[in-house]
């Protein structure tokens, strides 16, 4: 496991406010490592001068993405993921995940092909429930074959809110 930038053996968390409520970033010594949906009443730490420059450099284009994103736009850029903890079939799963463009979706089935894998459909959904960074790693975009919603780590409120966002049907 890698160390964190302030304590061995735990990440970096910082709070996002947004309309939608505090999301919380955490950040290993690589990159952001995982975005936490809003849960009622939950408010994270705040961005501190006392962060590694880094880290502070990293949230502040996580949150000017997760913002972009919940306004319907395409984020201009992304920090750098830690993705590590996933595994080799995951780390793919999410690479291809992040090809799908802002209001376009793919199939649970798509995604097992495009990786080269057209049998594993419920290894790719396992993978996207996986997922540490949903929202930047668009997970949301994945619908079942019959282009129902599936399921979603945030909740199917939250996949039907970015969904209606980015303006997929469904």
């Amino acid at each position: 496991m890698k160390k964190s930038v302030n304590e061995p053996g735990s990440n970096c968390a910082v709070s996002i406010p947004t309309a939608d409520g505090v999301f919380i970033a955490r950040y290993s010594e690589t990159g952001l490592a995982e975005l936490e949906f809003p849960n009622a009443g939950r408010t994270g730490p705040p961005l501190s001068q006392s962060l590694p420059v880094p880290v502070r450099t990293w949230h502040r284009m996580t949150e000017s993405a997760l913002k972009s994103i919940l306004a319907g736009k395409t984020a201009k850029s992304l920090p750098p993921m830690d993705l590590s903890p996933g595994t080799r079939f995951q780390q793919s799963v999410w690479r291809e995940l992040q090809k799908i463009s802002t209001g376009k979706t793919k199939s649970y089935g798509e995604i097992a092909g495009l990786i080269g894998k057209p049998k594993a459909v419920r290894a790719v959904g396992g993978a996207c429930g996986a997922n540490p960074i949903p929202v930047l790693i668009p997970c949301h975009r994945v619908l079942a074959a019959n282009g129902k919603l599936g399921g979603f780590s945030g909740g199917l409120d939250w996949k039907r809110k970015l969904l209606a966002i980015e303006g997929v049907a469904f």
